[in-house]
């Protein structure tokens, strides 16, 4: 994994024909958002990729997604470096949204839904926004927390579980690891538990999957866009 990490990080600069630069790639993949935004984009950032990332020359940064628990965070401390030394960061959807909501006092600009939540206290913990992910591509293997909220809310909108079946199926999604979250492991713990019955559970599978409130790639989206804005002044 480390030597194909590598290998797309160097195939990602040398494209490059800015100073604009971009963590990404489980969110959003690279192809989708280099469709929106013309930029350097490496995959998801960790401790020293944005110390790396400004002795290159990056002026303008944009963080999304990032490593948790596998290896040492993007630090607090290097992202308010790299503003100091003059370059604006900008963050949502998923590690970017958790930075900025705690750094947007030192002047990193939060963008969108989840940084917005974090920013106001609605939600407060890492597992949030954490998945597993393909070593080689980076995708997602696993759903996160924030659009399984989202998701069965608009379920409930839809009536198709109540106020009561809401609680509790929130309730099993944040007990299970941020690991093994699936809209299909919530559906068929909440029909063992006796919380809906099996009928229910095939119905609340379908439409999590058919309707699945995809909060991070929207925000991705408006990570690229409020980039693009600044870049053209």
């Amino acid at each position: 994994m480390a030597d194909r990490t590598q290998k797309i990080k160097e195939d990602n600069e040398k494209n490059t024909c800015n100073n604009i630069l971009v963590f990404a790639g489980t969110s959003i993949s690279h192809e989708e958002a280099f469709e929106v935004l013309d930029a350097t984009y490496l995959p998801p950032i960790s401790r020293g990729d944005l110390d790396k990332a400004i002795r290159r020359g990056y002026k303008l940064i944009g963080i999304i997604d990032g490593i948790f628990f596998s290896q040492a965070a993007v630090a607090h401390k290097e992202i308010i470096k790299a503003m100091q030394e003059g370059a604006t960061v900008v963050g949502g959807c998923s590690m970017g949204a958790l930075r900025a909501s705690e750094l947007d006092t030192h002047g990193m600009i939060g963008v969108g839904k989840i940084y917005e939540w974090y920013r106001d206290g609605i939600i407060e913990d890492d597992d949030e926004v954490a998945v597993t992910t393909n070593p080689d591509t980076f995708k997602p293997v696993s759903s996160p927390m924030v659009n399984i909220r989202e998701t069965l809310k608009s379920a409930l909108d839809s009536d198709i579980i109540s106020d009561t079946e809401f609680k509790h199926l929130i309730e099993i999604a944040k007990n299970t690891h941020y690991t093994d979250r699936s809209y299909m492991g919530i559906t068929k713990e909440a029909y063992r538990g006796g919380i809906i019955c099996q009928e229910s559970s095939k119905a609340l599978l379908d439409f999590c999957i058919d309707h699945e409130c995809d909060v991070k790639r929207e925000d991705a989206l408006m990570v690229l866009e409020k980039i693009k804005m600044i870049s053209r002044g």
